[in-house]
């Protein structure tokens, strides 16, 4: 039995359908709405203030001027700053006759060479440098195995495809680490004297730190095998190495070695080959070697007559390229770039350039029409 009392029914009518009475719909819709409705916030209903400046003569030449100011004076900055730092460059590829290293033309030749160096203002860095040497070409920056270099040792024994060709040797041994960057890593080493008295001193160098912090830290892990060769070898590492693990074909000792005088800077978290395989992206590059040692020089180098020590390892004749060694000390604002510099002070020519340009058009053509 239905009773229909209004827009509602009765309580003996058990149709769902027949229980809704007309408008019902549009109430809930209705209801909906407010239950959706944002704060009544002048952020959520979009009425906060505005600003927006009309873009007028007086106000964009003196922009333009002010702009351009600004960047001159910062160019300046630059440029003056960049000038101050000391730069120490000499070239000891050996691949012409007169040159200070033209008896290096043989490898695992060592040679020395003089030179004199002026009173340095603060801390010296000692860099090697390299040119014609593509570091950015793709297959060779991907020819690495990330699992390898962060200590995962069952990818010791099965490297990844990416390194090869030097992911295995001739007889099917592993490489460790695999990889051209690895294996082309350069392992020129450098010793610097100073003369005094006709006596050479030998400047202690310092090699911490040289690397990022976050390759040393984060990137790159040593397998938590102690010692550390333990993990070459496969003895305590829960492996059995069918074929013992080699290092990198052009390297002359093996990973856990390459600084016998620290155990705790070798493997993969050596700061030199931290350093390397870091790449860079311009074919001409240096990367850092060396800080001069601030316990015992700590105003940088004195003014005198120096010699370096070079042990001639890595060939660079196959690839036509040029090796360097460079000294430097810095500023507030790095290395010597002065490119910088002159970056800005274009730059702040051409806003003060443009200005002019904008107010002699302006004084032209809207002058008049303004009388």
């Amino acid at each position: 039995m239905l009773l229909k009392l209004g827009g509602h029914c009765s309580f003996q009518d058990f149709s769902e359908e027949s229980c809704h009475g007309p408008g019902s719909d549009e109430m809930v819709q209705e209801e909906n709405e407010f239950t959706n409705r944002p704060d009544n916030t002048a952020f959520t209903q979009q009425r906060l203030p505005a600003w927006q400046p009309i873009l007028s003569a007086g106000i964009v030449i003196p922009g333009f001027v002010l702009i351009g100011l600004a960047f001159i004076g910062v160019g300046v900055a630059l440029f003056v700053t960049s000038r101050s730092i000391q730069v120490l460059e000499r070239d000891y590829t050996g691949d012409e006759s007169g040159t200070p290293c033209a008896s290096c033309a043989n490898s695992n030749v060592q040679n020395s060479f003089g030179f004199c160096f002026p009173q340095s203002q603060g801390p010296v860095f000692f860099y090697y440098g390299l040119s014609n040497y593509f570091q950015n070409y793709r297959r060779y920056g991907t020819s690495k195995d990330d699992n390898q270099l962060y200590g995962v040792l069952k990818y010791f024994t099965s490297p990844s495809d990416n390194c090869a060709p030097y992911a295995y040797n001739s007889n099917n041994q592993p490489i460790v680490p695999c990889g051209s960057i690895a294996n082309s890593m350069f392992n020129d080493t450098f010793k610097l004297y100073q003369t005094v008295n006709g006596t050479r001193q030998e400047v202690s160098l310092d090699g911490k730190g040289i690397a990022w912090w976050t390759d040393y830290n984060i990137k790159y892990r040593n397998p938590t095998n102690n010692p550390l060769k333990d993990a070459f070898n496969g003895s305590n590492s829960g492996l059995f190495y069918r074929n013992f693990l080699i290092n990198p074909i052009y390297w002359s000792k093996p990973a856990y070695e390459l600084d016998t005088s620290d155990p705790s800077n070798n493997g993969f978290v050596n700061q030199d080959f931290l350093v390397w395989m870091r790449r860079a992206a311009l074919p001409d590059f240096r990367k850092l070697y060396r800080r001069i040692s601030q316990d015992k020089y700590p105003d940088g180098l004195p003014a005198g007559n120096y010699s370096l020590e070079i042990t001639y390892n890595y060939r660079v004749y196959r690839f036509s390229g040029k090796k360097k060694v460079v000294f430097s000390n810095v500023s507030w604002m790095g290395g010597k770039n002065e490119f910088l510099g002159i970056a800005y002070l274009v730059v702040g020519s051409m806003c003060v350039f443009m200005s002019i340009v904008m107010l002699i058009v302006y004084a032209k053509f809207k002058f008049p029409d303004e009388e």
